[in-house]
């Protein structure tokens, strides 16, 4: 049976945080009232000049630089000639033969397996508008706030050999840009999206013939799109048909790419350099100032955190994946002193939590602080980690102190040992048959009965002690 093998290209675009649009001052807010945050600039309207936004190109070589890119002491803007509805020049600014970044790599982990998908280039461009459809689709109009956003294109080499990568590689351009803060990369919003590019070849042949599916916005979606469009040129070669080069659109609720265009060449586009923008300029001293701007990133943060607090490449994957959720738990560790529990409330109990309640990464409604007292009550034998679990729950929904929920549910620990000899003594009447087991030579019976002791006591028993008493109690028997 022959053996296939996608070969995977992608091309991330994202959008920078820039406060005003790339080459005109309106605004970059999202959300904004339709066609509120425009220009003659970014409407492009006759005898209108374009002007850098400096801050985006800060921006962009900040991105590279993360991405171990080289900088580029001299860029150029250039003209991609087009014409479709969203783009009002009828041609795109972008970079093309001379980008701000090239010949950058990032790792990327599968399981124990770690690979470097290299990055070819990094340009800066302008965002087209937003096209939006009636329900009927008898009907579109144009939002052109969209149209002038700056965008940085993250162009990889086709590295990547199946879809579990390609999501791993977005997801790590996705952490460094909000590591550093260039981009809020809200796939919801459409600040990240991304081109896949795929072809399918024998294993140890060259690459076939390659289409495009573009402007994909969720990590689901990318996984869906490479798996499905990998079966169906698959089908289509050892059915005997032709790969047809071209652009593809993905419907993520049926499942299916449809064919939308052929794939165009650079010649389709008509490349030339822009005529109203000079050369951007960017100096080594420049460069050098803008690295030393750039704050640990994730895969460093990653190593510190094994290094300093004893984590699993595991825990330390998971805990660096969100720069919202290594802050929280640098907070927590910090006050704490314990960064293991916090690690082990982060990644297991707050993250099954965020997920039912189907809360953004990050979005934690109270503070490292508070966590951090929640372990301490653990810590401090105050409360039991099964107590700990049900306080952490209520402080998602009310934001209250978790010594305040602890006092007002009675979930502190019974030490005592006359009431907990009296829910053991009630325990063994209830369990007779347990009992009769452990009489037997079961010692698997005594464990039963911790259990059940601890169920009776609504988790909030010593184990310790009530495990000692336990076995008094049925030693006598």
């Amino acid at each position: 049976m022959i053996e296939y093998e996608p070969v995977i290209g992608l091309e991330v675009h994202a959008e920078l945080s820039t406060d005003t649009k790339i080459f005109c001052s309106c605004s970059t807010r999202f959300g904004s009232q339709i066609n509120s945050n425009c220009c003659p600039v970014c409407l492009g309207m006759p005898g209108t000049l374009p002007v850098l936004n400096k801050k985006a190109v800060e921006y962009a070589v900040m991105a590279g630089l993360a991405m171990n890119c080289t900088v580029s002491e001299a860029s150029r803007f250039d003209r991609k000639n087009y014409f479709y509805p969203d783009l009002p020049k009828s041609y795109q600014i972008t970079q093309y033969d001379f980008p701000v970044c090239t010949g950058g790599h990032i790792e990327i982990s599968q399981g124990d397996e770690k690979k470097v998908i290299r990055i070819a280039r990094v340009q800066i461009e302008e965002d087209a508008a937003k096209l939006l459809h009636d329900k009927t689709g008898s009907d579109t109009i144009i939002d052109y706030n969209r149209a002038g956003v700056p965008l940085i294109e993250i162009v990889s080499d086709p590295d990547m050999a199946s879809a579990a990568e390609a999501k791993s590689f977005l997801e790590s351009v996705r952490a460094i840009l909000r590591y550093i803060g260039v981009s809020d990369c809200k796939m919801e919003n459409g600040s990240l999206r991304a081109d896949v590019n795929i072809s399918v070849r024998r294993k140890g042949d060259k690459a076939g013939t390659r289409t495009e599916m573009k402007n994909l916005n969720s990590f689901r979606a990318v996984t869906r799109a490479i798996r499905s469009e990998f079966e169906r040129q698959v089908g289509l070669i050892d059915s005997g048909q032709a790969v047809l080069k071209e652009t593809r659109r993905w419907d993520d609720t049926k499942g299916i790419s449809i064919p939308m265009r052929s794939k165009e060449g650079a010649n389709d586009y008509r490349y030339f350099p822009d005529p109203d923008l000079p050369e951007v300029l960017v100096s080594r001293e420049w460069a050098e100032e803008i690295r030393r701007n750039i704050p640990e990133l994730p895969n460093q943060k990653m190593a510190r955190y094994m290094e300093n607090y004893k984590l699993s490449e595991y825990c330390a994957n998971l805990l660096t994946s969100s720069v919202e959720i290594s802050e929280f738990f640098e907070v927590a560790a910090e006050k704490s002193g314990d960064p293991k529990s916090a690690c082990n409330l982060i990644t297991g109990e707050m993250a099954r939590i965020m997920k039912e309640r189907k809360l953004p990464e990050g979005d934690i409604p109270f503070g490292g602080e508070k966590l951090a007292r929640l372990i301490d009550l653990v810590n401090l034998n105050i409360i039991s980690t099964t107590a700990a679990k049900k306080v952490l729950e209520i402080m998602f929904e009310t934001q209250s102190e978790p010594e305040e929920i602890v006092r007002e549910m009675g979930l502190e620990i019974i030490a005592d040992t006359e009431e907990l000899s009296e829910i053991i003594s009630e325990t063994i009447k209830e369990n007779l048959q347990t009992v009769d087991d452990y009489r037997k030579g079961k010692k698997k019976a005594l464990g039963h009965l911790i259990g059940k002791a601890m169920a009776r006591s609504g988790g909030r028993a010593d184990p310790q002690i009530l495990g000692k008493l336990l076995k008094v109690e049925m030693d006598k028997c």
